[in-house]
């Protein structure tokens, strides 16, 4: 069946950490999904058409928006893993976008 979901993350953060994003599959937006080894999910969302990326977590609060720049953060602490994750959403996003 075409409609129906192929991918679904359950929040793993406590309510005190916000409302989750809600994710669906637009055509113009790239989406990544990572989670750490403690269980910290992180979710990236780059939008084609304005060029646009950013980084929501569960921890740091999925209200909170982290603007995404040539595949760098500001304001936040992320751990090797979480950045190397954050750079190849980047790359997986901006390939075709890039001169």
């Amino acid at each position: 069946m075409i409609n129906k979901p192929f991918f679904v993350m359950q929040n793993k953060h406590a309510k005190s950490c916000g409302e989750p994003p809600l994710i669906t599959n637009d055509d113009s937006k790239y989406y990544g999904y990572f989670e750490n080894e403690h269980g910290e999910q992180w979710v990236f969302i780059y939008d084609r058409r304005t060029g646009t990326a950013e980084l929501r977590g569960g921890d740091v609060g999925w209200e909170r928006v982290f603007l995404v720049r040539n595949g760098q953060v500001n304001g936040l602490i992320l751990n090797e893993n979480e950045k190397m994750w954050l750079q190849a959403c980047w790359k997986a996003a901006t390939v075709f976008s890039e001169k």
